[in-house]
């Protein structure tokens, strides 16, 4: 007799059901977030357990991989995709559980990717950059604010990133004010220069590990890609062949409309943001740096510029780059101007 399992995943806690073929419940149970005792939960069943369904919460991670390594079948729950019938008065996790092992046992249960074990440190700092390039930007821009606000004037971007940067004196009658003035601007600077150095950091130490990589190189050959963009590319995409076609993989990225048409009327939007946020910006990016450097990218965006506006061409330059990015990704071949964008290129 096989068996299903749905575990309803918190922050703390865990509800685990395991049921039969006839929707009979064998276990129902909650946890505390402790691998062991999941494990032991479930080994019962084990032998007749087709796969558990791990709801793919925040914290998926220790419980997917402690399944995975005991050797059961794991799936991890599309959860934004699970839908329960509007007209149940009351649900809680015991039910939540049960219902992603009844999915299961249909075998409509919506599914994600379950990203490989040993790039995916790798992947989160790659995340972890952009965390703090945000956080960069924001105490620049703070600065600058600061600045601006009580002299009028203005100081480069640049010039605050260089390590020799000097604050520049603020003058003020009132003695306490310019000192105030003065520590909130420091603040700042030293804020910036301290991420600075982590970001560097965690530069050098995924660039090294991921150096013998030949998809980085073949990403690169694209106008406007370079190490970041292409490590970002590479570590969100995961395995490509997962994606059946390029149209798949540029949806993934965000890179499609999202609008509902009916009788030739958009009747509003389906889900804008289903997919990957890292890989809607890094294309957006390689858009416009690609629009800078290439001519026959350039081309492109201005012919759709001329039909649309600047923000729907930047966003069909990087549709084509996702595309590109996907052969190049499955063939293992440099990327082709010609066959992107047609003509002769530069």
């Amino acid at each position: 007799m096989t068996v299903y399992s749905g575990i309803d995943l918190h922050s703390n806690n865990n509800y685990v059901c395991v049921i039969d073929q006839y929707d009979q419940r064998l276990l129902d149970v909650k946890l505390d977030n402790d691998a062991l005792k999941v494990i032991d939960a479930l080994s019962p069943y084990k032998s007749s357990l087709k796969s558990v369904a791990v709801e793919s919460t925040f914290n998926w991670y220790w419980l997917v991989d402690a399944l995975i390594a005991h050797g059961f079948t794991v799936e991890l729950v599309h959860t934004a995709a699970v839908k329960q019938y509007s007209g149940l008065k009351h649900t809680n996790d015991k039910t939540d559980a049960f219902h992603l092992a009844q999915l299961l046992r249909l075998g409509i249960l919506p599914t994600g990717y379950i990203y490989p074990k040993e790039y995916r440190g790798l992947r989160d700092l790659l995340r972890k950059r952009m965390q703090l390039v945000n956080q960069r930007t924001r105490n620049l821009l703070s600065l600058k604010t600061q600045y601006t606000r009580v002299t009028g004037l203005n100081i480069s971007s640049n010039d605050i990133k260089k390590k020799n940067f000097r604050l520049p004196a603020v003058d003020d009658p009132n003695i306490a004010i310019a000192i105030a003035i003065a520590i909130a601007m420091q603040a700042n600077l030293e804020l910036i220069l301290f991420i600075s150095r982590q970001v560097k950091r965690i530069e050098q130490v995924i660039s090294k590990q991921l150096e013998p990589v030949p998809r980085l190189a073949l990403l690169q050959s694209i106008s406007g890609i370079g190490p970041i963009l292409s490590e970002t590319i590479m570590l969100e995409t995961g395995d490509i062949h997962r994606f059946k076609s390029p149209g798949r993989f540029a949806s993934y990225c965000r890179c499609v409309g999202s609008k509902k048409v009916s009788n030739g009327k958009t009747k509003g939007y389906n889900n804008r943001k289903n997919g990957n946020r890292y890989l809607a910006w890094a294309f957006v990016e390689a858009a416009n740096l690609a629009k800078a450097h290439s001519a026959a990218a350039r081309r492109f965006f201005e012919r759709k510029k001329a039909k649309t506006n600047t923000a729907l061409a930047t966003k069909a330059l990087a549709h084509k780059l996702a595309r590109a990015c996907y052969y190049i990704m499955t063939d293992g071949a440099p990327f082709n101007e010609k066959l992107c964008f047609g003509g002769t290129g530069d």
